[in-house]
């Protein structure tokens, strides 16, 4: 679709595949039903527009413009202003936390609860400006691309980086993530796509070519734009990644963001001059489960998922990098050493139970007062004994001064000060 000079445009889709919104850097935003392909509404928010971005369904969308991110209805009006959120670049949605997650042009990443309003984490990267900032889909953790070649991963509760990957010598231009979690696609300015495998963080596969932006679809096929040219690489065995397709686009064209749609054979393309759309085939998930998502939901059928997705809400502390940990009963944890008062406060108890203790009547001068004396003062030690190795383990005072053996040998820095052998 060419819509003249308003673009380089960004889109984004609904999670079921239905709905498709464009923005434009010039200001102009629209939103379309792609399955009777009908305008639903376009309109002009004149100032400029980096990103856009679904809420929990086509009801609402933000709109990451000029100074502050911006959430819309459908019909176009205006709902929020989010200012604390700042001059956000990139806008990612977490649809089982319901939270909205941006990066601002300090490095700043903000978390915020979509249901409650409540702003919920706010962390600063201390990586400089970015805005590559990509949602794995299987853990809910946000992928961010730095200047310095490395990709850091986030979740709400953590103030630094889950993980930090060195991946590219060099800024890294584009992120994406596979559908099942365990494959990252990293894009750098080093002219280096890599495959990463994130149970062992290591490459896996790697292809000389330069990439503005990347998508994996349902299927696992991976899109990479560059300049005019569109590339679709398939896996071949053993994430051997092969160039399956190509498209160019007309010259002069910049493409700015590949996107596949959900449960269709499509890739999208936003480019300088508009937004295109390509046949893929085998990208898409041919068959798709209606209580998950339903590309073709009625109004009734939307309003239960709403419901249903609110109840079933998941908590922050819930982003973690292996979501099966989740239900599993926690390892107990080794007993931690009792700090120098607790032992004392011990000690003291054990001596006065010992002193307590009454001693038995006995016959032919066994119960003599000296004698009764010297058991008490046994019963005494024999309560102490135990705790004592505690306390001087505690207090580090050994008994005996440890020597430095004939066999130790010191560091080099420090065998100028060794007593020289007599």
């Amino acid at each position: 679709t060419y819509l003249g000079s308003l673009g380089p445009y960004t889109l984004e889709y609904t999670s079921n595949g239905r709905y498709m919104i464009v923005g434009g850097r010039k200001g102009h935003i629209g939103m379309m039903d792609m399955l009777s392909m009908d305008l639903i509404k376009e309109f002009q928010v004149r100032e400029t527009v980096r990103d856009v971005a679904f809420l929990h369904n086509e009801q609402l969308f933000a709109v990451a413009q000029k100074k502050y991110p911006y959430i819309y209805n459908r019909h176009g009006t205006e709902i929020h202003c989010l200012k604390e959120h700042g001059k956000a670049l990139k806008l990612q949605f977490l649809d089982k936390h319901f939270l909205l997650a941006s990066i601002n042009s300090f490095g700043q990443l903000h978390y915020q609860d979509m249901s409650t309003g409540e702003m919920i984490a706010n962390h600063r990267t201390g990586l400089g400006r970015t805005d590559v900032m990509r949602v794995n889909p299987y853990n809910a953790v946000i992928g961010l691309g730095h200047a310095g070649g490395k990709v850091t991963m986030w979740k709400p509760t953590s103030v630094k980086p889950l993980v930090t990957m060195l991946c590219h010598n060099g800024p890294v231009t584009a992120v994406a993530f596979e559908r099942g979690g365990h494959l990252m696609a990293t894009a750098g300015v080093d002219k280096k796509i890599k495959i990463w495998d994130l149970r062992k963080y290591e490459v896996v596969h790697t292809h000389a070519a330069r990439a503005e932006s990347l998508d994996f679809s349902q299927k696992g096929l991976l899109a990479a734009s560059n300049g005019s040219l569109v590339e679709i690489y398939r896996d071949a065995g053993g994430h051997d990644y092969k160039v399956y397709m190509k498209h160019r686009m007309v010259k002069g064209y910049q493409v700015g963001k590949v996107l596949f749609r959900p449960y269709e054979d499509i890739c999208s393309i936003g480019h300088s001059t508009g937004f295109s759309s390509i046949l893929v085939p085998g990208s898409g998930e041919a068959n798709f489960d209606t209580f998950v998502e339903n590309p073709v939901e009625t109004a009734k059928q939307r309003r239960e998922r709403e419901v249903h997705a609110l109840l079933n809400k998941l908590q922050p502390e819930t982003v973690m990098l292996n979501p099966n940990m989740i239900g599993n009963v926690r390892q107990p944890k080794k007993k931690e050493k009792k700090t120098k008062k607790e032992v004392e406060e011990e000690i003291e108890d054990a001596v006065e139970a010992a002193k307590s203790t009454k001693v038995k009547n006995k016959t032919k001068g066994r119960s003599k007062p000296s004698k009764r004396a010297k058991k008490k003062e046994e019963e005494v030690l024999r309560a102490k004994r135990p705790l004592l190795d505690q306390y001087k383990e505690i207090g580090g005072h050994p008994d005996k001064k440890q020597r430095v053996g004939d066999k130790a040998e010191l560091p080099k820095a420090l065998q100028r000060f060794a007593k020289n052998k007599q």
